[in-house]
């Protein structure tokens, strides 16, 4: 396919972007309590501009110290201290062709408590203590003692326009701005925009979306100032339009200027249809904005009350909100960028030539393949590695938050190591990997390309592992990109796949192997005290080895499997109770994946039983017991699907581990995670071997 439009420049304001390839602004962690850019960041930035991208926009950029620091890891424009660093990371995107603008952000009330007046005093003691002892005392005792004092509310309150309702994720408690702190705040984003001008960056993008504190003003729904701030659209729209005059004022007319902009809070998505504003008031907002005089729209949606409507999980369709890109498309004529959630090359070309925007922003797909646009444009694209939108990054961001680490990627673990290059010194020695699932297919790929001899034993007729059950349940199918991705790139760089075999110790020494690398895997757990005829795992429900429709089913263990296990069974018009010894359901699973599943299955009256074990299991159903009250339940079923978790198939490893020179254990096979966790596995062991 061409991609005439794609790689055709375009102008915001009076920059001339070479492509219409966007970086989205993301928060990865990768900066240091003063707010300078490091040089891991800077490496993280410039591996997307080397690899084509035609426009940088940075992530979160504070604007001030006491109220808008997000996370003690993030950039900042906020001190005159901050304009080297930021020049830098300009001069390292230029050197590649690429502009930056930098996102200037204040995240309100949606900031975490524990962010509140407490970065200057990072700064200060990390200036004062010897080298990395502040941020081991940081992490190690001052933020757990912090999170404490922040659930007895005894701690800071984040700001907003009014006083509202907690929001979500952060639900910190937060008190209205004067207007004395409203002029203040105005004035510290023109500040820092001149800052951004001053470092030699290529222009700015406010960020009024999302939930943070531009698009507070914005919404009815936190803003309930009865002021010149509040009330009309006009007044909600005061506070950004100030912003705008005052960066004009600053940096001058013609330094270009985007706003990110929320056009629909997707509340009537959660049912709540009375909140906020939809998008004919987004409509009105851009003509507005238009209006004013800035050079470009950055169409987005929804905030952290709707999180998923903004930062979607596997589930949602590529494209489904693009019809709010094209409305503002048709609405203004000023340039439109919007993510969309594209996925492909093709997709985003079919977009631009529909006129539902003039630029394609990839967020994610920018963390998964920093060469993106670089594959499209050298007819490479199936060496593309796809994000499969399994939120890892922003949950991996977010936690690593509090303990001064970085976000990370399922599919790429070079992410914070782009600094790094693996040496090219297989010298055609011998490697075989039994097993062609992710951690298996990640070391095949990474050791080809140092020049190993490859192969890799696969005792299925395809490649995927655990993916090949992932993928299965309903809308989850963007998940087995991840192991075609894997495959093609793994092929490619020389690794020999063969299917259809059971791997053997005499197998693997027919094979002369220097080096020997056991990814078989897991098997679903199933105590033998559950067995019986009417007792299956969730791997016979997801391989297909056993289809059961119109039935009663009980499902054991809620984890995230186990949920969309239900669902696949909700579909085929099951009745499905699900069982749980915890006391909520899936306990530790990240919300947003529990947001996106527990409505469908309420949606089916799924029935759900928390608190409460196994005990029995009869043929007409279970016996359940209540771990608090000890009452015993009976309940009715056809089939019970038991969905326990994974142990490692580790036999093989335990068989050969001596018999060879150099054998190694990864993936589930040596301890069961996440996608994440083996081609991490596979990372640190292929960096292993000498």
């Amino acid at each position: 396919m061409e991609y005439n439009m794609l790689f055709s420049p375009l102008k915001i304001g009076n920059v001339e972007i070479k492509n219409r390839i966007v970086m989205a602004p993301m928060m990865m962690g990768f900066g240091q309590f003063n707010g300078n850019a490091t040089e891991k960041m800077i490496n993280y930035y410039e591996e997307r501009a080397k690899g084509g991208t035609g426009l940088i926009i940075t992530e979160i950029t504070r604007v001030n110290d006491l109220t808008g620091a997000s996370s003690f890891g993030q950039l900042a424009a906020s001190k005159d201290r901050n304009i080297e660093s930021i020049s830098c990371l300009a001069e390292r995107m230029h050197k590649h062709g690429a502009k930056i603008f930098v996102e200037l952000h204040h995240p309100g009330r949606q900031n975490v408590n524990l962010m509140i007046n407490t970065v200057p005093i990072s700064v200060l003691c990390d200036n004062i203590m010897p080298k990395n002892l502040y941020s081991k005392l940081l992490y190690g005792s001052i933020v757990p003692l912090g999170k404490k004092l922040v659930e007895k509310d005894l701690f800071f309150r984040t700001v907003s326009p009014s006083k509202s309702n907690r929001s979500k994720f952060a639900e910190s408690t937060n008190k209205a701005l004067s207007v004395s702190q409203i002029k203040k705040i105005i004035s510290q984003f023109g500040d820092a925009a001149y800052r951004v001008k001053k470092a030699g960056c290529d222009g700015i993008e406010l960020h009024a979306s999302h939930g943070y504190l531009i698009q507070q003003f914005l919404s009815p729904e936190t803003n309930k100032r009865t002021d010149q701030y509040g009330g009309s659209l006009e007044n909600r729209m005061r506070f950004l339009l100030e912003i705008i005059d005052d960066v004009r004022k600053k940096c001058g007319k013609d330094y270009p200027l985007i706003v990110r902009l929320t056009v629909d809070e997707m509340y009537d998505k959660i049912g709540q249809s009375n909140k906020g504003y939809t998008l004919s008031e987004g409509i009105e907002m851009a003509k507005i904005l238009e209006k004013k005089g800035i050079d470009a729209i950055d169409v987005s949606s929804a905030g952290y009350d709707t999180f998923n409507y903004w930062l979607e999980p596997t589930t949602f369709e590529c494209g489904w909100r693009k019809n709010l890109a094209a409305e503002i498309k048709k609405s203004v004529n000023i340039p439109v960028i919007a993510a969309n959630l594209i996925r492909s090359p093709e997709q985003a070309e079919q977009q631009l030539q529909e006129g539902i925007q003039d630029f394609v922003a990839l967020g994610r797909p920018h963390i998964a393949d920093p060469h993106w646009c670089n594959k499209v444009l050298e007819n490479r694209e199936d060496e593309i590695k796809r994000c499969v939108c399994c939120l890892y990054c922003f949950e991996s961001m977010m936690e690593g938050a509090y303990i001064g680490e970085h976000g990370h990627c399922s599919v790429n673990p070079f992410v914070g190591r782009e600094g790094e290059k693996l040496p090219e010194n297989g010298n055609s020695r011998r490697v075989v990997i039994i097993g062609a699932g992710v951690a298996g297919l990640t070391a095949a790929e990474l050791l080809a390309k140092r020049g190993f001899e490859v192969t890799v034993i696969e005792k299925e007729k395809q490649a995927g592992g655990q993916i090949n059950l992932a993928d299965k349940p309903p809308h989850k199918g963007k998940l087995h990109w991840c192991a075609e991705d894997l495959l093609t790139n793994a092929e490619k760089a020389g690794a020999k796949i063969i299917y259809g075999v059971t791997a053997t110790k005499d197998i693997i020494a027919a094979y002369s192997p220097e080096y020997v690398i056991n990814a078989t895997g897991g098997n679903a757990v199933q105590p033998k005290a559950f067995e019986g005829e009417n007792v299956v795992t969730v791997t016979e429900i997801l391989n297909g080895n056993i289809k059961v429709e119109n039935k009663k089913v009980c499902v054991i263990g809620s984890g995230m499997t186990g949920l969309e296990t239900s669902e696949l069974l909700c579909e085929a018009g099951n009745q499905v109770s699900i069982v749980e010894m915890a006391d909520e359901i899936a306990p530790g699973a990240w919300f947003q994946h529990l947001d996106d599943a527990l409505p469908k299955l309420k949606r089916y009256n799924t029935r759900f039983y928390t608190s409460s074990k196994l005990t029995e299991i009869k043929s007409d159903g279970i016996i359940i017991e209540n771990i608090k009250t000890k009452k015993a339940e009976h309940l009715s079923c056809d089939l019970v699907v038991l969905s326990l978790g994974v142990r490692p198939d580790n036999a093989l490893y335990e068989e050969i581990k001596n018999l060879f020179k150099h054998v190694y254990n990864i993936g589930d096979s040596s301890k069961v995670g996440r996608i994440y966790n083996a081609t991490e596995s596979a990372y640190q062991v292929v960096k292993s071997i000498k």
